[in-house]
């Protein structure tokens, strides 16, 4: 027997069932979690991500989102179990934005990191929570980062902590930090493509035929984008492109053209599409497929010096196992968030019961119009209530195709009349909405009382789930 064979001469090896076999098996899995590899790419990623806030927080200021979107409505439609979220007044919320803005920065050069992060993180998600209108995914998905990158060590190497901090300087980071930024990135381009598998997108190339016909106007490729084969294209190129564009930027031999690939994909539908930072955000997220050492050969070529790749040994520690099973947890959620519309009946796509969080990015185009009819049980008496005597024009295209954001204002209705000494009220809703280029119809049941109604997770019973005809069919004429 030698000092490298564990098993005696003469016995056989131990099942694959037996213990100290399955003990060995795990902690190979742990040693190769927590592998070095280079900082370099995480570093980048943390840099990336911080500046990219920074320059939304300047974003919001210049254009005067933080007054139109946040301090000019009146009402606000807060997230069900968040209600207690309330709005800054106005030297608040400035103030507040000013600070995000230096958490940003703070976050982007390492400084103070792990205090800078978590503080960004509550002060863009209290941001996030005011109001339910201005939800879009990639928010989400800052929120999301934002928590994970709390406990990942990006600080320990380029940073102003680790400048100022000599013993905290790292020059390597354990493997479990960078594919924890990978599979989260990952995660929103495979359920954006899953999303993206239903008939409307694949068959009708629906919205996507609505939105380039706008563009025919554009010299040299207007007219190709009026062109009806080009929407199929364009819809069957965008579901296949996110359901495998990451297993090709993993590919060292594919990589490049993957790269070029993602640049070209969300620079066009930055152009074409108001998407906001989301393809900028996207383009900077795919750095992290790259190897771990890109930014030092990168700086080093720049330089004209060679590039060292850094070594360290790490043991799996319990905290470190600890952490890994609290992000087994994180990513189980994330799994199981975009697929719990399968629970709902109906088209998500028209109830939106379990389509936040989700990634169905660019999946729906809606409009509709709303009239709320209340009525006074003690003295029969009815009014006809718009939703612009109570919410921004912005507000009032959100609420109007969104089931639960209709039954939000109808309860602010009866409370405001309730406000003016009328009080039970019922309210009804006429909620007439069209789907990808589909006639209009009925979204909630004109009869229900949703003054009654509460907001809940379980399936609502007063949505119409049958209002997804086909195109040819005749619209149903409204009754406003």
């Amino acid at each position: 027997m030698t000092a490298t064979d564990p098993t005696p001469t003469g016995v056989p090896a131990a099942p694959a069932s037996d213990p100290g076999t399955a003990g060995r098996r795990m902690a190979r899995v742990w040693t190769h979690l927590g592998a070095p590899v280079d900082i370099a790419s995480v570093a980048a990623f943390r840099f990336l991500f911080g500046t990219m806030m920074l320059a939304s927080v300047v974003r919001f200021w210049q254009r005067g989102w933080i007054e139109s979107l946040y301090l000019e409505p009146s009402y606000h439609f807060t997230y069900w179990g968040f209600e207690w979220v309330q709005i800054w007044p106005a030297w608040g919320l400035y103030l507040h934005f000013a600070v995000m803005g230096v958490l940003a920065a703070c976050v982007a050069l390492g400084l103070f990191y792990r205090v800078s992060t978590a503080l960004f993180f509550v002060a863009f998600t209290y941001v996030e929570l005011i109001d339910k209108t201005t939800y879009l995914n990639h928010y989400y998905l800052i929120s999301i980062v934002a928590l994970l990158m709390i406990f990942l060590p990006l600080h320990r190497g380029w940073s102003l902590d680790a400048l100022r901090r000599p013993a905290l300087r790292r020059d390597w980071a354990p493997r479990w930090c960078l594919w924890t930024i990978r599979l989260q990135v990952g995660l929103v381009y495979f359920f954006a493509g899953v999303a993206k598998l239903k008939g409307d997108w694949l068959w009708d190339a629906q919205p996507l035929a609505t939105w380039l016909a706008t563009h025919s106007d554009l010299p040299m490729v207007g007219p190709l984008l009026a062109e009806r084969w080009t929407a199929y294209a364009a819809s069957w190129f965008g579901a296949i492109f996110d359901l495998t564009v990451v297993g090709w930027l993993l590919w060292p031999r594919s990589r490049p053209f993957a790269f070029a690939t993602v640049i070209a994909f969300h620079v066009i539908t930055a152009r074409l599409f108001y998407l906001g930072m989301f393809p900028w955000i996207m383009i900077g997220n795919a750095l992290i497929f790259f190897s771990p050492s890109w930014p030092r050969r990168l700086l080093a070529r720049l330089a004209r010096r060679p590039a060292t790749a850094p070594t360290a040994p790490t043991a799996p520690t319990w905290p470190r196992r600890l952490g890994i099973g609290l992000l087994g947890l994180h990513f189980a959620i994330q799994v199981l968030m975009p697929a719990r519309h399968f629970l709902y009946p109906g088209d998500v796509c028209w109830t939106e019961e379990g389509f936040r969080y989700a990634w169905h990015v660019m999946l729906i185009e809606k409009t509709g119009r709303v009239v709320f009819q209340v009525t006074d049980p003690s003295s029969q008496r009815t009014w006809r209530v718009y939703p612009h005597e109570y919410l921004t024009p912005n507000q009032e295209k959100q609420m109007s195709t969104q089931p639960d954001m209709i039954l939000a204002l109808a309860h602010h209705i009866a409370d405001d009349f309730a406000g003016r000494g009328v009080p039970g009220v019922e309210v009804r809703a006429e909620a007439y909405v069209a789907l990808n280029g589909r006639p209009s119809r009925l979204l909630v049941d004109p009869t229900v009382n949703l003054a009654a109604a509460r907001d809940q997770v379980w399936p609502q019973p007063w949505i119409v789930r049958d209002s997804a005809p086909p195109r040819s069919a005749a619209a149903a004429p409204p009754r406003w």
